[in-house]
């Protein structure tokens, strides 16, 4: 059954969907006498949106979460509806009735809407929580740093609607729990604390504690069963995880990540939907640019125009990479490869700018479209760099987690080009860590645009 809320939030969206499309035909509108297969267009694009939306997320509660990953989501979401609409025009031979600039106007103006719409509401919702407006208690269940630590998480982020309600000190070790916020009560004993719970109508019930500590977990569970009190178990994983842990289903049996891919599944179709996606535009707008250069490369040098190298990809699958070719032709000893160095001799004057202007990596929009690849995600190396690095660099063979990427969050932080040192590798290897363990929509679009407005020239790259 769907909450009223999530109701008015499905109804706004095609709100807003019939409005994008009359502002942008206020602004564009080439065929007067098509307005009924525009009102199907629309009708179309409106009734794929509440069918989609969803499974990418955009209705569920969003407190306590990032509005940069809301407006992701959202776009995501717009994007792949007006994607799967103009497949089905296509489809039914109507694709040429549709105005061009119409539907990029509809496109972005709905989707501006979409995600203004939502943070107008947070922050007003947000305003009301400050005010003590629908809030949610919470009772905390702990001892220790990690306990101590969630506490203040609560107090001091109003804005996501918890406060803290009472506390249960169970553990004999680190700070207690009534220290930290003195004019939250404090309790020692099971009974009293639930009895509590349930005369302040508290609405959580978290449990912060080791995994050590099941018979209190147990015990928790025992006395508020039939009680309607959400009781949510944050372990502290912090030593053995190594990325944000989640929660997944195996065979009917719950389970908790801790090392393993950091994307649950959804995530990963957003992302392999918009690898595609991005890729597909990326070549047919670039083709002029790729034939070009594939001109100038085949003109510098005897040889073929693409460089092809093994590298590794997620789950340590081996493909083949692609890339123009920078170098003149020459042979490398067996097991052993030369990295590129500046004023390498081996390099052309075309290669130079190319590998300095990050214009050689444009033929890997062929490996994502293959799905051997992604737009953003770690940088893959050479097999050989590979066996070396994995054996001295802690966290090394984690990158490949997930898909590698043509840019990176290393990359727009200066970490690419000859490593030459151990160092160099390790702090590489630090943020690629520190991607997989933050990844979202909104942080691959900023790598995106970082990339483009600066990271396309760099002193490391030759």
């Amino acid at each position: 059954m769907i909450k009223p809320v999530a109701l008015a939030a499905r109804v706004l969206d095609v709100v807003l969907v019939v409005s994008g499309a009359y502002f942008a035909s206020q602004i564009r509108f080439d065929d007067i006498g098509q307005r009924s297969f525009y009102y199907a267009f629309v009708a179309f694009a409106a009734a794929f949106a509440l069918a989609l939306f969803p499974a990418f997320g955009v209705y569920e509660s969003w407190r306590g979460r990032s509005k940069m990953g809301l407006a992701g989501q959202v776009s995501l979401a717009w994007l792949t509806v007006q994607t799967c609409a103009l497949v089905l025009m296509f489809t039914l031979h109507r694709s040429d009735f549709v105005s061009r600039l119409w539907f990029a106007y509809w496109t972005a103006m709905t989707g501006a809407l979409m995600i203004v719409s939502r943070i107008v509401v947070h922050r007003v919702l947000a305003r009301m929580r400050v005010a003590g407006l629908n809030l949610r208690k919470v009772a905390v269940v702990g001892r220790g740093s990690h306990a101590a630590e969630l506490v203040r998480k609560i107090d001091g982020c109003t804005a996501a609607g918890f406060r803290t309600a009472a506390v249960l000190d169970v553990l004999h070790d680190g700070p207690a729990l009534s220290n930290v916020i003195p004019t939250v009560p404090a309790f020692d004993d099971l009974r009293t604390f639930t009895d509590y719970i349930r005369a302040q109508d508290v609405h959580e019930l978290w449990l912060a504690l080791p995994l050590s500590e099941e018979h209190t977990i147990y015990e928790c569970v025992k006395e508020l069963r039939e009680d309607l009190v959400n009781i949510r178990f944050m372990p502290d994983l912090r030593s053995v995880a190594m990325f944000e842990s989640s929660m997944i289903d195996l065979l009917g049996v719950p389970a908790i990540n801790l090392v393993a891919s950091p994307l649950s599944q959804t995530s990963e179709l957003q992302k392999e939907m918009f690898d595609r996606l991005f890729a597909a535009v990326a070549l047919i707008s670039l083709a002029p640019l790729l034939l070009g250069i594939a001109v100038a490369v085949k003109l510098s040098s005897r040889g073929p125009v693409l460089f092809r190298q093994k590298r590794k990809g997620a789950d340590g699958r081996v493909f083949t990479i692609y890339k123009f070719r920078s170098m003149r032709l020459h042979t490398e000893k067996a097991g052993t490869l030369r990295q590129a160095t500046r004023h390498d001799e081996r390099i052309t004057r075309v290669g130079a700018f190319l590998r300095r202007t990050s214009l050689d990596e444009l033929p890997q929009f062929f490996n994502v479209l293959r799905g051997d690849m992604s737009v953003v995600g770690p940088r893959p190396h050479a097999l050989e760099h590979d066996d070396l690095y994995q054996k001295v660099v802690a966290g090394y063979i984690q990158r490949y987690r997930i898909k590698p990427g043509i840019t990176g969050w290393a990359q727009i932080n200066g970490y690419r080009g000859e490593t030459d040192r151990i160092e160099k590798m390790e702090r590489r290897v630090e943020h690629d860590l520190y991607y997989l363990g933050n990844w979202s929509f909104g942080l691959d679009m900023r790598i995106i645009a970082a990339t483009i407005v600066k990271g396309l020239v760099h002193n490391n790259a030759y």
